[in-house]
């Protein structure tokens, strides 16, 4: 730091190398993507676009379903982070502000169910979506998923911080009802806070992999990671053509980050201040 408390140059060094290295591999599977196969070979790795970028990008909606896997991607992923929000700010709001019986013992329950490794949970979770006739169908992704044990930690600490008691007590006080206050007093503070929520649930969901191979059928109903194995599969891999579908699938991620990327750096920084 210097003398007048403001980072020295080593600060920017140290943030701009690590903004590099996060950087440089989608930068690098957007160059192999513009480029053909044999670049992959080369002694001496690319380092600038080329000019097959269309190319393989027609060579990879030839191939898989790009279309199909990119619809059945959103309407999971944006389906699972908005019930996501609204579900863990409803639970998140009653566990800090509202009082009532087996409030703290639910809350460690449902904090306790998210040590449980997912992977225990898919046979059992598999014989249920097979009981209720959901195999191969998108309501077996989205159903499970509708809220999540981290997204109610994660909305109730954001109600610690942010709505105090006395604000409730006093929206109460005046008459409003529990909705009511829920909708004027915590949605307006907990704004931040559910976009970095968002994010993070519509990137999990995007870039879920095993729960869609095991319960879609990836000719009917793929997502995008799952067309993204089969452009990797086979005796010979095209790196030039599985990261043109890497680079392709990963452009909606880019986007909502882009959209909520204000709320999530002043959710983050809230959370310090409350932390």
């Amino acid at each position: 730091m210097t003398s007048r408390g403001r980072p020295g140059g080593w600060v920017y060094a140290a943030l701009v190398a690590v903004l590099g290295a996060s950087v440089f591999p989608l930068y690098w599977s957007f160059v192999v993507s513009t480029r053909d196969d044999s670049a992959i070979g080369d002694t001496s790795p690319v380092m600038l676009p080329g000019g097959h970028l269309f190319e393989n990008v027609r060579r990879v909606f030839d191939t898989v379903d790009f279309w199909l896997a990119i619809g059945n991607s959103l309407i999971v992923s944006t389906t699972v982070m908005v019930s996501n929000v609204v579900l863990s700010s409803l639970a998140g709001f009653a566990f800090a502000r509202l009082r009532f019986p087996g409030r703290d013992s639910l809350f460690l329950f449902v904090v306790g169910s998210a040590m449980v490794p997912a992977q225990l949970g898919v046979i059992p979770l598999y014989l249920v979506v097979g009981d209720l006739g959901w195999t191969g169908r998108l309501e077996a992704l989205i159903v499970p998923a509708l809220v999540s044990a981290f997204g109610v930690f994660w909305m109730r600490q954001a109600c610690e911080g942010a709505v105090t008691r006395e604000l409730v007590d006093a929206a109460t006080v005046d008459g409003a009802s529990t909705l009511r206050t829920f909708w004027h007093v915590a949605v307006p503070a907990l704004r931040p806070q559910a976009a970095v929520l968002a994010m993070l649930t519509f990137m999990a969901t995007w870039n879920d992999y095993f729960w869609p191979l095991v319960v879609l059928d990836p000719n009917e109903e793929p997502t995008v990671q799952v067309v993204l194995s089969h452009l990797a599969s086979g005796y010979y891999t095209d790196y030039a053509l599985m990261l043109t579908g890497a680079t392709l699938g990963v452009l909606p991620v880019i986007v909502v980050f882009l959209v909520v990327g204000r709320y999530i750096v002043r959710g983050i920084l809230r959370g310090t201040v409350y932390g």
